[in-house]
């Protein structure tokens, strides 16, 4: 039986060039970035090396930019760096930051944490296909707002949010702005500048890179109060020794990103649109998310009278790897707030399904997987009491 993975949005496998160039780090030049020897000379210049590369694939400058462990940790340290900077204004009567209800956990959890000490958090709803209304946003800012903090496309659902309008409402009232860009980057064009971003996470797993590894971007001038305390490492704002083999490999998954942007996204809209068209041929199928604005990877259904577990562990059988919702929350059996955060109820969430692509897919396996997906429902339905088809 076939294999095939359908959950590039949960992780990505590491590049054959990153793995490449990683391994010399892990015995060859191994000294601490830190040190100012040979050894630790050698491993600085890659670190630096790998900065101008994240850099580059959004448009920021070098020293705009420090390492951490992932997209969870540059969450935190953008969000919590910013709003301990601003803890004079905690007390205030208006909102310190406004986010989504739909924000991946890394900042959904940060927010209602600061929330819990005292800052006010504005949770912004959103419309049917996961979009924030700019009017909303326009609103919840007052002379107390410090930080914006919204995702540049959902993990789950896949739909991409208006970037370029809310960089320009963020500038206009002299507001911070911080994206979670771990689903965007590599697949959609990045320029820190146009947008007015302040602040963007990134995460090396979900582009092709090793996994425990991120960066940080932070546009010179904007002050964050450290999270982490130790040795001073990256600005003073990510104390910790380098983790010279992962920054490498992150710095050439960006590399390779920037340089088959084009024919990735061609390459996976092509199959996502094919995938799309052949599913919602099915009797009350339906595309989660937005059919235009939405990442070129993301096919994200929901099947009525289907719970979405029994479909996902149906599907593994048949030797395809796909996902209920994000990795991040998929074992837990609440329904997913992305879904309810659109309007789904409880029981409309659950009969969901992500499929999530990559550079590695084929037209072989999308044929697979459609051809695979109907039974599977039928068959499903067949031993639901809510089917009465």
């Amino acid at each position: 039986m076939q294999k095939i993975y359908m959950d590039y949005g949960a992780t990505t496998p590491v590049d054959k060039e990153v793995l490449d160039e990683m391994l010399p780090f892990f015995d060859k030049y191994y000294g601490n970035a830190s040190s100012i020897h040979s050894f630790g000379i050698d491993a600085f210049n890659a670190v630096e090396e790998a900065r101008e590369r994240v850099a580059k694939i959004i448009g920021a400058k070098n020293d705009e930019i420090i390492f951490t462990a992932g997209g969870t940790e540059s969450d935190n340290i953008a969000i919590k760096g910013v709003a301990f900077k601003n803890k004079d204004k905690k007390s205030s009567k208006g909102y310190n930051i406004i986010t989504c209800a739909i924000e991946h956990p890394a900042v959904l959890e940060t927010c209602k944490y600061l929330d819990s000490i005292g800052y006010k958090v504005k949770f912004l709803p959103v419309d049917k296909y996961g979009i924030i209304k700019l009017e909303d946003l326009e609103k919840a800012i007052s002379k107390d707002t410090f930080l914006i903090t919204i995702m540049f496309a959902n993990n789950e659902i896949g739909t991409i949010e208006p970037m370029q309008e809310i960089g320009k409402i963020a500038k206009k009232h002299n507001v911070l702005f911080h994206t979670d860009a771990v689903q965007a980057v590599g697949k959609v064009p990045i320029d820190v500048n146009k947008l007015n971003i302040d602040l963007l996470s990134i995460s090396s797993h979900k582009i092709y890179g090793p996994k425990g590894i991120g960066a940080l971007y932070i546009r010179k001038g904007v002050k964050l109060q450290p999270i982490l305390h130790g040795g001073g490492h990256e600005l003073g704002l990510r104390s910790s020794t380098y983790n010279t083999p992962g920054i490498v490999g992150l710095g050439k998954a960006c590399e390779l990103g920037l340089k088959r942007m084009d024919e990735d996204v061609l390459h996976m809209t092509t199959l996502r649109d094919q995938l799309i068209k052949n599913v919602l041929e099915i009797e009350e199928s339906y595309l989660n998310g937005h059919f235009s604005k939405r990442l070129c990877n993301n096919a994200h259904f929901r099947f009525t009278a289907i719970e979405g577990e029994s479909l996902n562990m149906m599907l593994n059988d048949a030797g395809i790897a796909a996902a209920t919702g994000s990795a991040c929350s998929s074992k837990k059996l609440k329904a997913s707030h992305v879904l309810t955060g659109i309007g789904l109820t409880p029981e409309l969430a659950h009969g969901s399904l992500r499929l999530s692509l990559g550079r590695k897919s084929t037209k072989e396996e999308v044929e697979y997987v459609c051809d695979t997906i109907p039974g599977v429902v039928k068959k499903l339905r067949n031993m639901s009491p809510l089917w009465n088809r």
